[in-house]
């Protein structure tokens, strides 16, 4: 696993242990920098993920309610959520990474992380923005 494929499973992970404990995922993010659970460091491509998409949440959630079929955030699987966050804000916010590469990624990552289910739903919902991209960034 490549480095900036393991800084955004963290990045996942981390924006998942938020919305399951209710805390703001900057705290969390916080206390893994300061104080890390694991012996490896937090990386920095992982902080500027999380800070990416708490900076963009409003609008990437707004995006991923808009362009899921038949699918509110609440009802998706809270894995999947996190990894759409991460693989919109790469995909969106993101120039560095190239576009195939931050839906492969989250795709991946998802076929790791999450149900049978999950890597085509996020496949499908990340493709479907990225069609619509170049009418979705201001």
């Amino acid at each position: 696993m490549g480095a900036r494929t393991k800084a955004r499973k963290r990045a996942a992970d981390i924006l998942f242990e938020a919305e399951q404990r209710e805390i703001d995922p900057l705290v969390l993010l916080q206390d893994r920098v300061i104080e890390p659970h694991t012996e490896a460091a937090v990386p920095q491509y992982t902080v500027d993920l999380v800070e990416g998409v708490v900076a963009h949440r409003e609008r990437i959630d707004e995006l991923l309610e808009t362009y899921s079929r038949e699918w509110t955030l609440a009802r998706m699987p809270a894995v999947d959520r996190a990894l759409l966050r991460v693989g919109a804000f790469e995909l969106l916010y993101n120039d560095e990474v190239p576009d195939a590469v931050a839906v492969d990624e989250a795709v991946d990552l998802a076929r790791e992380l999450s149900t049978d289910d999950s890597p085509g739903f996020v496949n499908g919902l990340l493709g479907r923005l990225l069609d619509v991209k170049p009418t979705l960034l201001d």
